[in-house]
């Protein structure tokens, strides 16, 4: 009798067989195509294309019964691979038979992940050798054992790395790409054992200060520098010990037969290092392709030199995007500078600023010019499924009021202030924006998240509706003490695995200011709740925490009070605030509470912050909530934030209020249209 668990296997190895086959074709077309894109006359992307396909596979996808965006993710690692396939194709120095890529540390390190990803366009194998050390692996470049070094130059959250950057004064050797890796750290060991049983932690040491925070909250655990992340968890897999951990990636973890005890470990969520492609010749790129160049510039020791220097790009329109400086290994208190800006030395405006910099410098010496990371990236569905700026733009404040502000005491929010700052504040979360002449915002998700299925569906009903956000609740201030609290930092994972799987960024409430630095870790935007607004020691801790902070008006809260409250969270050094206007409490009983939409126009002209409205809470009838979230747009409110849930009549909380998946999309395709 046959297994017919065994039988299915080999149907799915030969529709993987018959899904390798397909690429491999649709590789030898792409061939074609960039033999014809020769012609410099050929744009190198068809943006429009690009998203015309997208938009086409993600309908096929849904008459087959897929999920939309799984075929959508699919497909732009396809588009993004094939744009840098061709422009590879474009230069002789693409890398031939036999490239080797020197970088530091073992296999499934971030480094051996972003190289991989970098070069995998490249003509011909690639051998990837790894090295103890940044000097060694630059000095397998100059002995010619390895034809590009691949090394990190900086971190978002810990800064430049020095040791690159002390290396490339020293070496003869030339820039000739980067690459923008995201990282995700996670801690490691041999088997899923709670946390509190890890007494040993390794990893490379700029790891180990990126999850800072979560180290330092650990007891009675010794932490240990090594070589590099992945060889921290092979140490992990050859010692047998239950109680060593590593913090590496899941990457990592999956080759060295590792399990993942806990995601997310850095301090803050958004971890990205730049690495820089480094060989001994200089190489040209496609010139249709945005470029960077780094430059080396040495000053004279006198005032204003740097600031002349500097002066001669922007009078020429050059974009600065990075200004390090280090010290001289051959002068005492003497300062080399390394600069970054846009634009690659093929471009007449980078020439003449070029020309004119060498006038005020002692001298200069070009590192590389190459193009920047994502270059050839293809329209993502952020571009491809977002409304268009004409359609859903928020009015402009001085279209909703052309008299001068009122005569007011505004003392009490100078930061937040229009009088302060004139022009509309936008907030970005990611690749999504509030405020100003943006699109109108769609922030939707549960008032509680209840479980993975729960938060799942919700987060790809946001997503199929063209949302860019997903709320939901996971420490819940109830009236009452019996009332469901939330499944707390458990439903903070689960949020945090729902957006990430749909390209989403999480909304969601902090309670505590111990709790800030936490939740900061997996959410996106902290929530400040109508309970709390007045909550000072809390609006404090959120403002000196980096994400962005949707403030709620109190019940009872005056516009002024509400503003005071803004500013203890940008006094504290934190001005991306969104203000959420979600009803307030007056002797009317038929709603949940009053919406104040009179709010909206006298805020845009008071204050320079984006300006949202929440219909739910002010309702508390789903029926009512479509209407008000219409009313919201057409006084000039900048978004909305609607509670959705797959089934509300279950919900373990404000279930009345909710919409169900499917109202939500007729409500989101309607603000679309």
């Amino acid at each position: 009798m046959s297994d017919p668990l065994a039988s299915l296997r080999t149907r799915l190895d030969d529709l993987d067989r018959r899904l390798i086959d397909a690429l491999a074709e649709r590789q030898r077309v792409v061939t074609e195509v960039a033999a014809l894109k020769a012609d410099p006359a050929l744009p190198l992307r068809d943006v429009e294309r690009e998203r015309e396909l997208l938009a086409r596979v993600s309908a096929l996808a849904g008459e087959q019964g897929l999920d939309s965006y799984f075929v959508e993710s699919i497909y732009r690692g396809i588009l993004e691979h094939s744009v840098r396939f061709q422009a590879a194709r474009q230069s002789n120095d693409a890398g031939g038979a036999g490239l080797v890529v020197a970088y530091q540390g073992v296999e499934g390190s971030y480094s051996h992940t972003a190289a991989r990803s970098h070069f995998a366009a490249a003509q011909g194998a690639v051998q990837y050798h790894g090295y103890r050390s940044f000097t060694a692996a630059l000095e397998a470049v100059t002995r010619g054992d390895a034809e590009v070094a691949f090394l990190p130059i900086e971190n978002s959250l810990t800064g430049s790395i020095t040791e690159t950057y002390d290396l490339l004064s020293q070496a003869n050797l030339h820039l000739v790409g980067e690459e923008v890796h995201r990282v995700q750290h996670c801690l490691l060991a041999l088997k899923p054992v709670p946390l509190g049983l890890i007494r040993r932690i390794g990893s490379h040491p700029q790891a180990l200060a990126q999850c800072r925070t979560f180290l330092e909250a650990l007891q009675d655990c010794r932490v240990e520098i090594e070589d590099d992340t992945a060889s921290a968890a092979m140490l992990v897999a050859e010692s047998g010990d239950l109680s060593r951990g590593a913090i590496a990636s899941e990457e990592a973890a999956a080759r060295y037969g590792l399990q993942v005890i806990k995601r997310n470990v850095a301090n803050q969520k958004e971890n990205y290092t730049r690495f820089v492609a480094i060989a001994r010749e200089a190489q040209s790129a496609d010139h249709r392709l945005p470029h960077k160049t780094s430059l080396l510039l040495t000053t004279a020791h006198e005032q204003g030199a740097l600031a002349r220097c500097l002066d001669a790009l922007a009078q020429h329109g050059v974009n600065l995007t990075k200004l390090e400086s280090r010290p001289s290994s051959e002068r005492p208190w003497q300062y080399l500078f390394y600069l970054d800006h846009e634009g690659g030395l093929h471009e007449p405006q980078v020439d003449l600023a070029l020309r004119e910099l060498t006038k005020h410098a002692q001298a200069v010496r070009i590192l590389g010019s190459y193009p920047r990371s994502g270059a050839g990236t293809p329209a993502g569905t952020e571009e491809a499924s977002a409304p268009s700026s004409e359609s859903t733009a928020a009015v402009p404040a001085a279209e909703i009021s052309k008299a001068p502000p009122a005569a007011k005491n505004d003392s009490a929010y100078r930061l937040a202030s229009r009088a302060h700052h004139a022009a509309d504040t936008v907030v970005e979360i990611g690749t999504v924006r509030i405020g100003g002449d943006a699109p109108f915002a769609m922030i939707a998700g549960p008032c509680s998240v209840e479980s993975r299925e729960q938060i799942t569906a919700c987060a790809r009903a946001v997503r199929d509706g063209g949302g860019g956000l997903l709320r939901g609740g996971c420490f819940k201030p109830r009236t009452s003490t019996y009332d469901f609290q939330g499944l707390g930092f458990e439903a903070l994972t689960l949020l945090h695995e729902a957006a990430h799987a749909y390209a989403l960024h999480t909304v969601t409430e902090v309670l505590h200011p111990a709790d800030v630095d936490a939740v900061a870790r997996e959410a996106d935007v902290l929530q400040i709740g109508a309970r709390n607004m007045q909550n000072f020691a809390l609006l404090k801790a959120v403002g000196r925490s980096r994400l962005p902070v949707l403030l709620k008006r109190g019940l009872m809260a005056s516009i002024d009070e509400w503003l005071a409250a803004a500013e203890y969270v940008m006094a504290e050094g934190n001005a991306r605030v969104i203000l959420c206007e979600r009803g307030i409490r007056t002797f009317e009983t038929a709603t949940r509470n009053t919406l104040d939409l009179s709010a909206v126009p006298v805020l845009r002209e008071r204050t320079h912050l984006p300006v949202i409205v929440d219909p739910s809470h002010a309702a508390g009838r789903r029926e009512w909530v479509a209407p008000l979230a219409r009313a919201a747009r057409a006084v000039g409110a900048h978004g909305v934030m609607i509670e959705i849930h797959p089934d509300p009549d279950s919900a373990l909380s404000d279930g009345p209020q909710s919409l169900d998946l499917d109202q939500f999309r007729t409500l989101a395709r309607e603000f679309a249209a």
